[in-house]
């Protein structure tokens, strides 16, 4: 049965065609030693994993299942111990009939049935499944049944204990050394990493301690746990991010690693005195364990894309990348220095702090408390021959000034600054006290950013748009049919309606007349208009074209790009 023509299969099925099947055989025998035909075609790209187990169901006379929208019981993933699901990638995800139904990727492996029905006491009926799902599957469903577990641990143990605690006095409910809050902080992270979330808020209220995470932008609630457990929980995360877990009435900062799922993750932890107790937030940040993006993955349309990599070929200058917090900035300047990267080009990058770390690129951290500013990192690197230099914010007037003086000596500088629109960031450093014949002289570009959310391709419905003021946002005078989220979503999207986020960019190339307008003191929206005659689309335009395809919502048009 292990021997069966899969290949042959997705070729009459008209997945692949002869010549694929053909390469891939070939390359099984050279560069692709003892692996399956099946899993080497995916690699290639030939056909995607569901597709070839669509294929091995049908071959085996096995029931497909799609277990990424299968509903999971909670009762039946406890039958297997989660080390021995991930072992032989295996997910128990209902009982029927007194037999244990199985989501498999090896179906004719009999040996694992047979240790699973001596592990369960109880019948196993495999059904095929394609692997990445299983292992997703595999990542969501004990997670949730591990924190669902440590809840209750930890309210039983607060109950049993609450009035031990109250007569020991105030701070004896900080029993931080206690297995399930470890467990809880353990968890919440490992969750927040697998929901992609980029944020977990730790929130104290009167009768409880609301844990939310954010997710595509968006606050969503995961648990609440009782108030008394609050302060052993912010004290273990303390401890972690080596704060002092003393000092109560002040703003805090610290930063501590895990490692989830075989990646090395960089924690961020914030905390603030609030009335009821410490606020928490802990940010994940991306690390040199994932890898960076290109630029050509940055959700950039083709025009926006060719204007972007002109201005990166420019040997000198200054590229400016704006937008609010959270709109992708650090992703952008980190995706052209990967461009950017070579043997030959020194590139040095002055951040607070290093969000990513990157190989053969130079990276310094600022410390403040040791007079380590941006402008005293930048002064200094001025002196270490670099090609390429990369400012995590130009936060006043003096690394302005630095770094325009940077450009003009022949650098490439990249950076970012806090503005609404691409025209407001000549404006703003000419506020900060730069001349304006220095910026003319010395930018190339400007790219401003906001992300967007996508609508859940599964469960997005159509409506017509008939309100005046909404049809004026899109350019339209008659009704016109675009998307919405379905209201309560679906099970793909966590019931928001939505499912991950792009990037909108709106971008200005700063050629000859631009300059001469700033050197002139021109205005914004004098520099806007000219812009958008030299081919400039502006932010409100690209996402009107995502919410007429589809993409996206009116709401998230307005978060984007409204204004009075």
């Amino acid at each position: 049965m292990k021997s069966l023509p899969v290949g042959q299969l997705l070729v009459e099925s008209g997945f692949i065609n002869d010549e694929q099947l053909k390469d891939a055989l070939t390359r099984q025998k050279t560069e692709f030693h003892g692996e399956k035909i099946g899993e080497i075609l995916v690699k290639l790209g030939y056909v995607s994993e569901t597709q070839v187990a669509n294929a091995l169901a049908e071959r085996l006379k096995v029931p497909f299942v799609d277990i990424a929208t299968k509903k999971i019981d909670p009762e039946a993933v406890k039958k297997i111990p989660e080390e021995v699901a991930r072992k032989y990638i295996v997910l128990a995800f209902r009982v029927q009939n007194g037999r244990l139904i199985v989501a498999t990727n090896d179906p004719v492996n009999f040996y694992i049935f047979e240790e699973l029905k001596i592990t369960t006491g109880m019948e196993i009926y495999p059904q095929l499944a394609a692997k990445s799902a299983i292992v997703e599957a595999i990542d969501r469903a004990y997670s949730q049944s591990t924190a669902s577990d440590i809840m209750n641990d930890i309210n039983k143990e607060y109950d049993a204990n609450e009035a031990l605690m109250q007569a020991e006095g105030d701070g004896s409910d900080e029993r931080i050394d206690n297995a399930p809050v470890v467990k809880l902080v353990n968890t919440l992270v490992e969750n927040a990493y697998r929901k992609n979330a980029s944020d977990i808020h730790v929130e104290p209220f009167k009768t409880k301690t609301r844990i939310r995470f954010r997710i595509d932008g968006e606050l969503v609630e995961q648990m609440s746990v009782k108030a008394n457990v609050h302060n052993a929980l912010v004290t273990r995360i303390k401890i972690l991010a080596g704060m002092n877990i003393a000092e109560k009435r002040i703003p805090l900062d610290g930063r501590y690693g895990m490692r989830i799922d075989g990646v090395n993750q960089d924690l961020r932890v914030s905390s603030i005195p609030t009335v009821y107790g410490e606020k928490v937030v802990i940010r994940l940040l991306a690390t040199g364990d994932e890898k960076a993006r290109k630029i050509t993955d940055l959700g950039m349309t083709d025009y926006n894309y060719e204007m972007f990599s002109s201005i990166l070929r420019c040997p000198h200058g200054v590229l400016l990348v704006t937008g609010p917090t959270g709109s992708g900035k650090s992703t952008t300047l980190y995706a052209a220095l990967g461009e950017l990267s070579k043997p030959n080009v020194n590139i040095v990058t002055v951040e607070d702090p290093v969000e990513k770390k990157m190989d053969g690129i130079n990276q310094v951290q600022i410390n403040d408390k040791a007079g380590m500013t941006f402008a005293a990192a930048l002064r200094s690197i001025l002196r270490q021959d670099p090609d390429v230099i990369m400012l995590g914010e130009i936060r006043d007037g003096e690394t302005a000034d630095i770094a325009i003086r940077a450009a003009i000596t022949g650098h490439l500088v990249l950076s970012t600054l806090h503005t609404n629109d691409a025209a407001g960031t000549i404006m703003r450093l000419v506020d900060m006290g730069v001349a304006p014949y220095m910026v003319a002289t010395s930018l190339i570009g400007v790219v401003a950013q906001r992300l967007v959310k996508l609508l859940c391709p599964h469960c997005k419905e159509q409506i017509r748009l008939t309100d005046p003021a909404d049809l004026r946002l899109i350019g339209k005078s008659e009704p016109t049919v675009v998307c919405a989220p379905r209201q309560g979503g679906c099970r793909e999207c966590n019931g928001t309606g939505y499912r991950g986020r792009t990037a909108i960019h709106e971008i200005i190339v700063a050629g000859n007349d631009i300059r001469e307008m700033i050197a002139t003191n021109a205005t914004a929206e004098q520099i806007s208009d000219q812009a958008r005659k030299k081919g400039t689309r502006l932010l409100r335009e690209n996402v009107t074209e995502m919410v007429l395809d589809g993409r996206t919502s009116m709401d998230e048009l307005v978060k984007a790009s409204y204004s009075v």
